[in-house]
């Protein structure tokens, strides 16, 4: 589990066979085999590091589920550790699971902002609502607008210098994964809905029904 809040942004150095070696420095500190990084938001696990980089084994699925087939030797990835029982939560909760890949379609200053409109398929833009969160490359951020075609995420200097958004353009590829609490509710409504699980005396959810959504 993740916070959506990036520690650091890293290079990639080499990319092929199904190996990934990025290079980096803050989440290298306490660093151990099977640890859990979060690359561009997609959750991998450390299979080898040294001084200054790791790698992570990529399965074909995430290749074709994600923006990594677009990688190459240096190209920046936001980077962070798997969250811990002493953390603060300054983003929201993220799993690390990769939806689905949203583009850049524009980015537009409005004052000291930059206002990021993002093109994504009804299956991802169905989760997504305003003022709602959202994480996009790993970025926790929230929604300024919806509509049926797209998103717009409002961006503070801060977020563009810390993250890879600074290298980013119209036409980029995105990581996105929607509010997994938005997907548990859907699934828990939908049983609901269609009888799966009986409902309690009071109309409320019931211990069946979180434990059928995973909780």
């Amino acid at each position: 589990m993740f916070t959506g809040i990036v520690e650091e942004v890293g290079r990639v150095q080499s990319i092929g066979s199904g190996v990934l070696q990025i290079g980096a420095c803050e989440v290298l500190k306490d660093v151990r085999l099977g640890d859990s990084i979060a690359v561009n938001g997609i959750c991998l696990t450390v299979t080898g590091f040294d001084r200054s980089s790791f790698r992570a084994d990529v399965m074909p699925e995430t290749i074709r589920r994600t923006s990594l087939a677009e990688l190459k030797s240096g190209s920046p990835v936001n980077l962070e550790r798997a969250l811990t029982l002493s953390s603060r939560l300054g983003g929201h909760i993220v799993s690390g699971h990769i939806d689905g890949m949203g583009r850049i379609v524009s980015l537009r200053e409005e004052k000291n902002a930059i206002l990021m409109k993002i093109a994504a398929g009804r299956e991802l833009l169905r989760y997504i609502v305003p003022k709602g969160s959202v994480a996009l490359d790993g970025i926790s951020l929230t929604v300024a607008e919806v509509t049926d075609r797209d998103f717009t995420v409002s961006l503070i200097p801060h977020t563009r210098q810390a993250t890879n958004l600074c290298s980013k353009a119209a036409g980029s590829p995105i990581n996105i994964e929607n509010d997994v609490i938005g997907k548990y509710v859907e699934k828990l409504l939908a049983a609901k809905e269609h009888g799966e699980a009986a409902a309690s005396p009071g109309g409320g959810i019931t211990m069946e029904q979180l434990r059928q959504g995973g909780f």
